[in-house]
Order: C-alpha cells, then structure tokens, then sequence
C-alpha cells in the first residue's frame, strides 16, 4: 500500500450536492443509507456462507437461489453506495467500518444445517427489511423522493427472498 496519501473527501463527511438536496437532510439519508450498506454486506457475507456450506437432496437449487439471492443483495449495496456519494457522502468501504456500523448480528463461523442456517437468514432479513421501511419514511420525510423509490425497488425484492426461504422451510422440504 502507497504511503502517499491524497485524500479527496474524508470518511464521514458529507459536501455539497449536486441534486440540491440541502446538507443537513443528506446527513441524515447517507447516515440511514451507510447503515444499510453495512447491513447490506453483513447478509451478503451469510448468504454466501451458506452458498457454500448447503448440503442434502435439494443442494443444487438452494445453491443456485443461494447466489442469486447474495448477489441482489451485492447489487442492492453498490447501488445505495452510489446514491450515497451522489448526496455528498462517502459510503463505508473496509470490513471494519462495515462491521461497527451493522445494525444486524451475523451468526458465527460455524457450519449449521440448512434449515438452522435458513432461520438465521429470516431473522436477519426481517430485521434489514424493517429497517428499510423506516429509511423510505425518513427519505420521503426530507424529499428524497429517489432514494426512497431506489429503496422501495430493493424492499420488493428483500421481501420476496425471504419469502422464498420461508418457503424452503416448510414441513414438507428439505430432506432429512
């Protein structure tokens, strides 16, 4: 790594604008929005553990819904980067950063069952999805009718992955 450095925005600041939203209602978007790229990559980071790690009768299609899933939400979290930095923001970027400023608990290094592994999955998407809908408000609230429309598109399919794996769980999947 270059010991030189040329800092042209620092982490935590917010400058103008060119959407003309005014800075102290930017503030607090790019707050909500950095807390839901951390989320963001906490669910992306379990997801893919569980991509990984699924086994049993149904591997093959868990997988494949596994990486669709992980990667909307990687998708999901570059797009809220992007609208972040277009507000005057710096989106959270290391693994520490991401990590202080989650507002979920991932579960731990350890290798569960798919089912055990899907339960945490619901937990955490409820909790991400529950966080959304106050985020639309607050975006709604300022007059950020753009983020909160971005954040609508990504609730819709936040939602139907949990439904998804809800699904998965039912008494008559899941082979045992």
């Amino acid at each position: 790594m270059s010991t030189e450095k040329n800092v042209s925005q620092k982490a935590g600041t917010v400058e103008a604008n060119p959407v003309r939203l005014e800075q102290e209602k930017a503030e607090q978007i790019i707050e909500a929005l950095n807390s839901d790229v951390a989320d963001a990559y906490t669910l992306f980071h379990q997801l893919h553990k569980h991509h990984w790690n699924v086994e049993g009768a149904e591997h093959l299609g868990i997988h494949t819904f596994l990486q669709e899933a992980y990667e909307d939400v990687e998708e999901a979290a570059d797009e809220m980067a992007e609208r972040l930095q277009a507000l005057g923001g710096v989106p959270h970027a290391n693994m520490r950063t991401l990590s202080e400023h989650a507002t979920v608990e991932p579960e731990d290094e350890d290798v569960y069952d798919i089912r055990t592994s899907f339960e945490n999955d619901i937990e955490m998407y409820g909790d991400i999805i529950e966080n959304y809908r106050s985020h639309i408000e607050l975006a709604e609230g300022l007059g950020d009718h753009t983020t909160a429309h971005m954040l609508r598109e990504q609730l819709e399919e936040l939602e139907e992955h949990v439904h998804v794996i809800d699904h998965y769980l039912q008494d008559d999947t899941l082979v045992q």
